[in-house]
């Protein structure tokens, strides 16, 4: 049955002492995931509404903001050996809050896996024009991805030493193209092409850019072998994919006057530049695809009482996705999951208040860690974290003052430590776990 839960990179199970993987290996792909083409975009997009020293700035101050989330819940996910999904269940959410955090992440990221699909469909078609419809595309670049997934954390492990290289070769080549026109100097001086918005702003998209992936670090980080190598990982990966990736956005938004950055790319080295885009969109898109495997295998689980296995899932969702993508269909969805997003940054909230300070269920998790073992039993309902998090949610949403993202997330754990306090953080019901995979003694390395 261990071998079973490895097989299935530990969906429903803690992940044992010996999965555990060093931690350079896991910032190649945390630096995969931040330096993927949509950080070539906001970078683009800070270029052409902000000075360079400003938007030097807004990446400081988002950056930092994305890395403390990201050790501090990335952390708790390391100790536990959890994804994020199932870790919600003895982190205040109860098991059938548990279960629509993995609902709201199956949905969310499967369509942003069917989104970013389409996008690479629409560049090979540009890149081959004339060979396939743009339909046959996406179904291509979307089935590729599943089966890379399917073979779990060593399978991305291996894409990602594979395209973060070539991106960062490509991405090199063509600042070098586009920048030797032009005097750096002058580029650093110069004022925003575009519309100018503050470094308050600015720093919202940056941090806003990312959130997600900050919230479901667990997911990754629940394969790390110490705290400590979690923040290594995170600082290394996020900073130097935050300001290298970036940064040359916003040089080249400054060049070219534009913040259509596929557009820059694509006109000035054409092929390489279309690379650029596949290769920045397939390491994103394979932590859409993985997490949202998880989070649904966690909601039928829960929902359904039927443990799937990881893989049969993300071929299903992976066919799903692309199918979606070549029909247009998820195109229409997008303002959808941006609202959807905004239901993310209250879990981590509520995740680490619950964890680090209410700990009404840390004994549980403290008492099976060791023997490798999920806690017997769960809360079946939470009725005030469900509260607190629809009013978090809705509070991110509608007061747009500040960085959204970051308020949501404060008052969840606000609100959730209050009610703690106060003693309104009560499970109602219990539900017995399913124990997949079969406990180990062997020592953390």
């Amino acid at each position: 049955m261990a071998a079973t839960a490895h097989a299935d990179d530990f969906a429903l199970s803690r992940v044992t002492p010996s999965a555990r993987r060093p931690w350079f290996g896991i910032a190649v792909q945390r630096f995969g995931q931040v330096s993927a083409l949509s950080q070539f975009l906001l970078g683009a997009t800070l270029g052409y509404s902000m000075t360079f020293w400003d938007a030097v700035l807004a990446f400081l101050l988002g950056s930092i903001i994305l890395e403390v989330i990201m050790c501090v819940v990335g952390i708790i996910g390391q100790r536990e050996g959890l994804n994020t999904a199932l870790l919600a269940r003895w982190t205040g959410f109860g098991e059938i809050g548990a279960s629509i955090v993995g609902l709201a992440i199956g949905i969310s990221l499967i369509g942003w896996f069917g989104i970013q699909s389409a996008i690479s469909a629409e560049s090979l078609e540009a890149l081959m024009p004339g060979v396939l419809p743009v339909w046959a595309w996406c179904l291509i670049f979307g089935l590729i991805v599943t089966v890379i997934v399917a073979f779990g954390f060593g399978g991305m492990q291996w894409l990602a030493n594979i395209t973060v290289p070539l991106f960062l070769i490509l991405v090199g080549w063509s600042i070098i193209s586009e920048l030797s026109q032009h005097s750096l100097i002058e580029l650093i001086n110069s004022p925003a092409p575009g519309p100018e918005i503050t470094v308050l702003q600015g720093t919202g998209i940056v941090a806003g850019g990312l959130i997600v992936g900050a919230i479901i670090t667990a997911d990754m980080t629940r394969f790390n072998r110490s705290g400590a190598d979690v923040v290594k990982q995170t600082v290394l990966g996020v900073t130097l994919g935050e300001f290298v990736i970036g940064l040359a956005g916003v040089l080249l938004a400054h060049a070219a006057g534009s913040g259509n950055i596929v557009a820059i790319v694509t006109s000035s080295i054409g092929f390489v530049g279309l690379i650029i885009v596949l290769t920045g969109t397939l390491k994103i898109n394979d932590w859409n695809l993985y997490s949202s495997s998880l989070g649904l295998v966690n909601f039928i689980s829960t929902a359904f009482s039927k443990n799937l296995h990881r893989v049969s899932t993300t071929i299903v969702l992976g066919i799903v996705g692309s199918v979606l993508a070549a029909v247009g269909i998820l195109g229409q969805f997008t303002e959808f999951l941006i609202i959807l997003g905004v239901a993310f940054p209250p879990i981590a909230g509520i995740m680490v208040a619950e964890y680090f300070i209410v700990k009404r269920w840390r004994r549980e998790l403290d008492a099976t860690r060791d023997s490798g073992r999920l806690p017997a039993t769960a809360p079946r309902l939470v009725p005030a974290t469900l509260i607190i998090w629809l009013v978090s949610a809705l509070f991110g949403y509608f007061v747009t003052w500040g960085i959204p993202p970051i308020s949501s997330l404060l008052l969840s754990m606000v609100l959730y430590i209050v009610a703690g306090k106060l003693g309104l953080v009560r499970g109602i019901g219990t539900a017995t776990t399913a124990q997949v995979a079969e406990p180990t003694t062997e020592p953390a390395r």
